[in-house]
């Protein structure tokens, strides 16, 4: 038995909740496959590559992930958590954008690392029953806000 620590391992990632163009009330949301073999349903995002900034992640990450071209509205914040691989520890930051569609077409058919295995339209109402994690189902209900002072 090795008793030796894990390292720990600092991640970053950026993405967000994705408005339609169209003006209805649905946030646009990929499916995962779990380690279980279930599908999780979350928002796009991922980690920064080479120099990009947070915001240049995050937009390049739903566009990879969801296929839709997308502008920033306002920042929703960021969520920390932790959990272990065989390897390490993984201390992980994500933050999260309000990001309004401007052009594109809901496909996975961009995604490079073919994480997501589905992507669907959530009616904003049932947000935060459909998102599998409860860290997005909490940011989906300050989504939920938004809209309304906003209608």
């Amino acid at each position: 038995m090795n008793s030796r620590p894990k390292p720990r391992v600092e991640e970053t990632s950026a993405g967000g909740f994705v408005l339609a163009a169209d003006g209805s009330p649905r946030v646009a949301a990929i499916g995962r496959r779990n380690r279980g073999g279930r599908i999780d349903w979350c928002v796009p995002k991922g980690h920064p590559e080479g120099s990009e900034t947070i915001a240049e992640a995050a937009l390049r990450e739903v566009f990879e992930e969801t296929g839709l071209e997308v502008r920033i509205i306002e920042e929703l914040g960021s969520i920390h958590y932790e959990f272990s691989t065989p390897t390490a520890v993984i201390s992980k930051t994500v933050h999260h954008f309000l990001m309004q569609q401007t052009g594109g077409t809901l496909t996975i058919e961009n995604d490079p690392d073919r994480e997501a295995v589905d992507v669907r339209w959530i009616p904003l109402d049932l947000l935060a029953e459909e998102l599998t994690h409860e860290n997005e189902r909490r940011l989906a209900l300050v989504v939920q806000e938004w809209a309304t002072k906003n209608d």
